[in-house]
């Protein structure tokens, strides 16, 4: 069997069987300190897929980034069949500002294909599609709720997408929430570029949830394994919930908000979620479930404006099991065999 050829990123070039991390210049500071695209390669003696992860497209998405982190430390990558490209950091702006977005406010998940002489937002979006999603055969992009708000672990898919569905289910994570693609979003234009994406979506802005970080770690393992880059069978896993819709209920006034539910939470039409009440006293506004399903999303900050979003609701496609408790489902499958214990805690 003869050698695999070497693969070159940037000014990096990785033998087969190695790996190394590359410097992708971006741009510079205004006080002239250099910034660059960090990406970790790993590059498999035999031949596979190429597989990138992807992590802090938003800035202030601090899970990505330890998922990303504990994967690079997986004893099992060693043996990786094929090349895995991980970026733990692809806002590296946002992220030393603890924010979502650019210094110019541009959301960089709002600025895909990009242009090599845009904006900020523009040329770090050409730069990693071009240097590194586009060179792939899939992907798995990781993200959170924004400031203020928590996800359960989800995965999010292109609706009617099969591949992608199939995806997801080997992924793992408790729900699977069908979601149309939103115009210059990386999931949009690598897909619509033939590069299959995934999109798992856990825990809060700011904030490192573990059973979170563990579900997202076994998951993409899962994957790799699923598509041959690793060795052995794939474990079955409970099957996720998949979801007909999703909707968010929001706030009918300002106030200080009282919620009754947490994530993973079975809730009927009709059911009481939360109260809104003025905080001089007097009356209450209340949120009630306009639909059967799951709590897969919440506000977690009492002060809310008329308007906010508060609950995100998901109807589910089959009826749910009695008793379901999707935070012990949660647990239970952050407990993979797949990876390393000493590696991740």
């Amino acid at each position: 069997m003869g050698t695999r050829d070497a693969f070159t990123i940037g000014e990096t070039t990785v033998a087969a069987g190695r790996r190394e991390t590359a410097d992708l210049p971006v741009s510079v500071l205004p006080d002239h300190t250099p910034v660059s695209l960090r990406v970790h390669v790993i590059h498999g003696k035999r031949p596979g897929p190429v597989c990138f992860v992807s992590a802090a497209v938003h800035g202030d998405e601090v899970i990505g980034v330890e998922i990303a982190r504990r994967l690079l430390g997986q004893k099992s990558l060693s043996g990786l069949r094929g090349t895995l490209l991980v970026v733990p950091i692809v806002n590296t702006f946002g992220f030393l500002n603890r924010s979502r977005y650019l210094p110019d406010r541009r959301d960089l998940n709002r600025s895909f294909p990009g242009s090599e002489g845009g904006s900020l937002g523009a040329r770090l979006a050409h730069l990693f599609l071009h240097e590194v999603v586009l060179r792939c055969d899939f992907g798995i992009d990781l993200h959170s709720a924004a400031i203020n708000r928590t996800n359960l672990p989800q995965v999010r898919v292109t609706p009617e997408d099969t591949r992608l569905m199939e995806l997801a289910r080997v992924f793992g994570a408790p729900v699977i929430i069908p979601s149309s693609e939103r115009g210059g979003s990386l999931r949009a234009e690598a897909r619509g570029r033939g590069v299959e994406t995934i999109l798992y979506e856990a825990g809060e802005g700011l904030r490192v949830d573990e059973t979170a970080v563990r579900i997202g770690v076994a998951g993409i393992l899962r994957v790799l394994r699923h598509r041959g880059m690793l060795a052995g069978r794939t474990p079955k896993v409970r099957a996720p919930l998949l979801a007909r819709r999703s909707l968010w209920v929001r706030a009918p006034g300002g106030g200080l908000l009282t919620s009754f539910h947490e994530d993973g939470a079975q809730v009927m039409r009709g059911d009481l979620l939360a109260r809104v009440a003025n905080p001089f006293g007097g009356e209450e506004a209340e949120l009630r479930a306009p639909i059967d399903g799951i709590v897969v999303g919440r506000a977690v900050m009492p002060v809310v404006n008329e308007g906010d979003a508060v609950f995100h609701i998901a109807e589910i496609e089959k009826a749910l099991p009695e008793g379901l408790a999707l935070e012990e489902i949660a647990k239970h499958l952050s407990r993979d065999p797949l990876f390393d214990e000493d590696e991740i805690i």
